[in-house]
Parts: C-alpha cells; sequence; structure tokens
C-alpha cells in the first residue's frame, strides 16, 4: 500500500482519473502522467470556475463555482449551456449540480436553476425542463446531488435552518410523472435522519446507499430508534426501505467515495472503511486532506479535492504542494 507524491506548484481545485492520467479542468487545465510529468489538458476552464462533477455516464461535464452561483454545462469542448443557481446563501454551501443517465438512456443534469429548495431534472442535450409544473418545495437547501447508477434515484445531502444536516432520496421515474414528488419527503423516511446530523453520502449500487452522521444530535436513539445516531455509518436499502448496517465511527461525518462494499473517507487524512461494520481497514495519516464535512461552512473551509480510480485500486488526494496518489489494498 504505497503512496507515491506527484509535486505541483499551484494544487488544482479538481480532479479526476483519465486511464492512468490524473487531469484537472480548472484553474489552467493540466494533466499528470503515470511518471508525475505534467502536461496541459485538453481544455480547461480558470477564474472563477474552481470545480467540476465527477466522471459520469455519457459525454458531458459541469465547471462550477463551488460557492459561487455559475456554473457551465460542457459536451467535450463545447459550451452547451451556462447554469445558475439562487443567490440565497450561495457563499456558505456548495453548489448543488449532478449529472447522470436515466434508465430510459437520457442524459441528465439535475441542479437549482431558480430557487434553492426546487429540483430540476433536466435533458442535458437540449436544456428541456423534464420536471416542469405546479411546485410547492419544503424550505430545505439542497446540496451535494448524485443519482444512483441505475439513474432511478436522486441523493441529496442539504440543509435546513438551524442549520442541520440531512439527506432525502427521490425516485426518478415519479418526479417525472409528477414533479411535486421532488418537493416533499421522498423515498427516504424522515425518521431515518432525524437522529445524527446528515453530513454526506454516496451510492454504492443501484439500491444501497450510505450516509455519515457527525456529532450534533436531533433526536436520541430513545426518542427515534430506528434514525441514524451521531457518529455513525449506515447502510439504506431503498427498496427495502429500512438500514441494512448502522455502525459506530470514530470521527464526525465525512466525505465519501464508494469502492464496492467499502468507502474511502477523508477528515484530517483518509480512511478506508468497512461499511458493514464501520471498521477502519486502512488508514494514511500522512496524506494530509481539509477536515470539512458538511456541505455548509464558511467559505474559507476547502472542500478535500479527491479522485477514486474507476477500478478501485489508487486514491488521488490533492495536497498543499502536490497531489498523493494511495494505491488502495
Amino acid at each position: 500500500m504505497g503512496v507515491r507524491f506527484i509535486p505541483v506548484q499551484h494544487a488544482p481545485r479538481s480532479l479526476a482519473w483519465q486511464g492512468d492520467d490524473l487531469v484537472s479542468w480548472t484553474a489552467g487545465g493540466r494533466r499528470w502522467g503515470p511518471d508525475g510529468t505534467e502536461g496541459a489538458a485538453e481544455f480547461f476552464w480558470g477564474f472563477p470556475f474552481d470545480a467540476a462533477t465527477v466522471p459520469a455516464p455519457g459525454p458531458y461535464r459541469v465547471v462550477y463555482q463551488e460557492r459561487g452561483t455559475k456554473g457551465v454545462l460542457l459536451e467535450g469542448r463545447r459550451v452547451v449551456r451556462e447554469l445558475n443557481r439562487s443567490f440565497s446563501h450561495a457563499t456558505s454551501f456548495d453548489y448543488p449540480v449532478a449529472l447522470g443517465r436515466l434508465g430510459d438512456g437520457r442524459d441528465v443534469v439535475v441542479h437549482c436553476p431558480d430557487e434553492y429548495h426546487t429540483l430540476q431534472i433536466e435533458d442535458a442535450r437540449s436544456g428541456e425542463r423534464l420536471t416542469a409544473g405546479a411546485r410547492e418545495p419544503e424550505d430545505v437547501f439542497h446540496s451535494r446531488l448524485g443519482l444512483s447508477p441505475d439513474g432511478r434515484h436522486l441523493l441529496s445531502i442539504g440543509w435546513f435552518w438551524q442549520p442541520f444536516g440531512t439527506a432525502q432520496v427521490f425516485d426518478t421515474a415519479q418526479a417525472l410523472a409528477d414533479p411535486a414528488t421532488l418537493d416533499g419527503e421522498g423515498v427516504l423516511p424522515c425518521e431515518a435522519v432525524t437522529g445524527g446530523e446528515v453530513s454526506a453520502g454516496c451510492w454504492l449500487d443501484a439500491d444501497r446507499l450510505v450516509l455519515a452522521t457527525g456529532r450534533e444530535e436531533w433526536y436520541s436513539p430513545d426518542e427515534e430508534p430506528e434514525a441514524l445516531p451521531v457518529l455513525h455509518l449506515g447502510v439504506w436499502s431503498v427498496s427495502g426501505r429500512r438500514w441494512l448496517h448502522r455502525s459506530p465511527v470514530p470521527e464526525p461525518g465525512v466525505l465519501l467515495l464508494p469502492r464496492g462494499d467499502q468507502v474511502v473517507t477523508l477528515h484530517g487524512h483518509p480512511r478506508l472503511l468497512d461499511t458493514v461494520t464501520g471498521r477502519v481497514l486502512a488508514q494514511w495519516p500522512d496524506v494530509a486532506v481539509p477536515t470539512k464535512s458538511l456541505c455548509y461552512s464558511r467559505k474559507s473551509h476547502l472542500t478535500p479535492v479527491a479522485a477514486l480510480h474507476p477500478d478501485g485500486s489508487r486514491l488521488a488526494v490533492v495536497q498543499a504542494e502536490g497531489i498523493a496518489v494511495v494505491t488502495l489494498p
């Protein structure tokens, strides 16, 4: 389990794997080969864009301002269209946007183009709004959006006033038939996520998602026994509508990257966790990452930047003066 270090003059704010190369499409557009050689990316976007969506099925990607209101939907080098979100508290929480492919093969972009609490699903190619209609959304700030691998469900890791982090899951087929279903509780029961503050989540597969909680408590286990408690990692089955596993973890809620039945967590340093037991399978304390975990925070709190190779063998983590490439067990 070695760690290789690639020195860089300026730490990238976005990172993705292309084969065995690493690429950043923001802040100058750079590419690093397996030997660490740095070159230019095939295209790049500069200021004000400082973040990019993770690779998704289809030819599209989005570069955006993580704590701003602007984004750009791209197909290769071609600008498809500009994206926007509401200015309401835009400097205080992460830009909500996700790319994915629905079950019928359509590539879509999911975001909140009009208001912070109103999710919209749009056809990526044409821009057609697939969820147009009368809406009465709950007062939730959507953030950290993610479509399930089959495109059937949408995960939002957002927050509401105290502030307090929460999670919602929506059925995209239902949303296309009745857009108002994006305005309510969704298919993840509220009582399942009213224990600890939800700070992170990701899909393990088309049915299972992982949620992590921090130290803040809403209801205690005695009040809500079905909820995910503080400082826990939980695996939820959408079809079964129940927790498959709920395990205590020593660290606050973290950013997650899925790897089979494991997740890579980023909080202070990378850790590899077993999602069944919450056990730390491996960790790399010498690879420093920011401790930000919630989707809302001060603008100065940087989000960890990392990319998991599609085959799960390597993790690239941006450091202050370079990129650490960790070979995972």
